[in-house]
């Protein structure tokens, strides 16, 4: 009797092997969609499209929560988040196309097609937007095939050959790495070329040369700026200026085709302008603070600057447009900007002789990219989201009644006038003090209305005016200190306004939904003895 020989037994490729590979499949496609988009436009990159959607469908509670956990990195962490999910789509899809070659290579390509579909929806995409992701599936469907085909395993004598390609682990790796070689490669020619098609609009921002404003602002008052150690300067620098927006794509426009058109219900001489006549035109330059509606109590989404740039309400009535408590028949004037963004804001407002501005510079120099390059609006006494529009390129004359902006179908009020807000920037909350006198300051603000006095009181004792700098007009805030001598111990420090009309600011807090946070901001600190 003949006993069968023993067959060796098979050895089983390990899991993270089809895992790495289905996420060097996920790079190969990425990178190939980035190399796309570079010859499409970068909003149709598919981490881009992808996450303009999420940003567009996130509950406006859900955006707040994210503004105040990352504040301005909301967008880092948003675009790592996408990628986490990738790459966990990306390892499943490796490991189920060793087994299920259709299955696994179906996925890889459903995700391209998932980020055609978010780059179709957004706004002012054209069909070629969804080519990069489409293309991005195809290349990640067939990395993703030929690694797992030299992963799995070679079939029994006999069987049917055909589709399998083993390989040992040694030429897996050169293989894998191979990949990863070739699509870092292609990664790195889409940015260089999407730098390249940016380089024009850099160049263009780099040779623009302001006209010196018809209308100067006057100097900054002396006292303005109290120079307290711990409190910001009076003016913020442009790096320093607080950015909240939902560009996951900063839009970098070429100042020599940009255009700006005006039209809509009332326009009797619809408008449209390049930025050379735009810049012909009367410059005004005004100190504004803008604040964001996101701005929490005590929070950092308020910055003061000086802004050059057209008066809006000049541009409109050169247009023909009457505000409606002259019988205009339009009151919201929707701004969209080049990434579709769309906000909108009260005509009257706008043409009730405020200084709102069609701005292009802003602290003596153009508007960086960050802040809307070419031509940004400013309106004060407005949150930015109803005021705010950075990269304008288009000014609609509608009314409230017909047309939503972007932040209103998202639960935002439809109108939003800033609240009277103070704040104290030192000491911080928490902060170690020595006993004796403690120089407490912060910032107080009311646009359009101006602050006419600030009060701080310690552990809800009586109130005890604090000492203004000088004013720079109604637009900004004003600096403020009160001299605290600190006893030993813990004690809580509390600050309230009163605007220029005699308002005082409200104790009750209440949060940014829809239309602004309200309360009195408090800070604690230890005094040593």
């Amino acid at each position: 009797m003949t006993r069968a020989r023993p067959q060796p037994a098979r050895r089983r490729r390990p899991a993270w092997a089809a895992a790495v590979g289905g996420m060097a499949a996920a790079f190969a496609g990425l990178a190939v969609a980035e190399l796309a988009a570079a010859l499409v436009r970068p909003e149709a990159a598919p981490l881009t499209a992808v996450g303009g959607a999420v940003v567009d469908r996130t509950p406006a509670a859900v955006k707040e929560w994210a503004i105040r956990a990352f504040g301005t990195a909301d967008k880092l962490v948003l675009t790592l988040g996408t990628v986490a999910l990738l790459a966990v789509l990306a390892a499943g899809a490796g490991i189920l196309a060793v087994r299920r070659p259709r299955a696994g290579c179906a996925l890889a390509a459903a995700v391209g097609v998932l980020g055609a579909v978010a780059a179709l929806s957004r706004p002012g995409a054209g069909w070629k937007d969804a080519l990069p992701s489409l293309a991005g599936g195809v290349v990640a469907a067939g990395v993703l095939y030929l690694l797992a085909s030299a992963l799995r395993r070679p079939r029994p004598a006999g069987g049917r050959a055909g589709g399998t390609w083993p390989l040992d682990r040694r030429a897996f790796g050169r293989l894998l790495a191979a990949t990863v070689a070739a699509s870092a490669a292609a990664g790195y020619a889409g940015r260089r070329l999407g730098a390249h098609g940016a380089a024009g609009a850099t160049a263009s921002r780099a040779d623009l040369v302001l006209p010196s404003p018809a209308v100067p602002a006057p100097p900054v008052p002396a006292g303005a700026a109290l120079r307290v150690p711990g409190l910001g300067p009076f003016l913020t620098p442009n790096r320093d200026f607080y950015r909240v927006d939902t560009a996951l794509v900063v839009p970098r426009v070429d100042a020599g085709t940009w255009r700006l058109s005006i039209h809509g219900d009332g326009v009797t001489r619809p408008l449209t302008l390049t930025l050379p006549e735009l810049l012909a035109r009367p410059l005004t330059e005004h100190d504004i603070t803008l604040c964001c509606v996101s701005n929490e109590v005590g929070g950092p989404y308020v910055g003061n600057a000086r802004w050059l740039g057209v008066r809006l309400a000049d541009l409109l009535r050169e247009a023909g447009v009457r505000p409606p408590s002259q019988g205009g028949p339009a009151d919201q004037l929707v701004a969209r900007s080049v990434d579709g963004m769309t906000i909108g804001t009260p005509v009257e407002a706008v043409m009730d002789g405020r200084a709102a501005l069609l701005a292009v510079g802003m602290n003596g120099e153009p508007l960086p990219f960050t802040h809307g390059f070419p031509v940004r609006m400013v309106v004060p006494g407005l949150y930015g989201y109803v005021s705010a529009c950075k990269w304008l390129r288009e000014l609609r004359l509608t009314t409230f009644e017909a047309y939503d902006a972007y932040w209103v179908r998202r639960s935002w009020a439809q109108q939003a006038p800033v609240k009277t807000q103070s704040r104290i920037d030192t000491p911080r909350s928490f902060a170690q003090q020595a006993a004796g006198r403690v120089a407490v300051a912060g910032v107080a603000w009311a646009q359009h209305r101006g602050i006419a006095r600030v009060e701080v009181r310690v552990d809800g004792g009586p109130w005890r005016e604090a000492r203004l700098g000088d004013a720079d007009g109604v637009d900004t805030w004003r600096q403020w200190v009160w001299p605290w001598e600190a006893t030993p111990g813990q004690h809580t420090l509390e600050v309230r306004a009163t605007d220029g009309r005699g308002e005082v600011q409200p104790e009750r807090r209440t949060g940014t939904l829809p239309d602004g946070a309200t309360g009195w901001h408090s800070v604690t600190v230890r005094v040593r003895a």
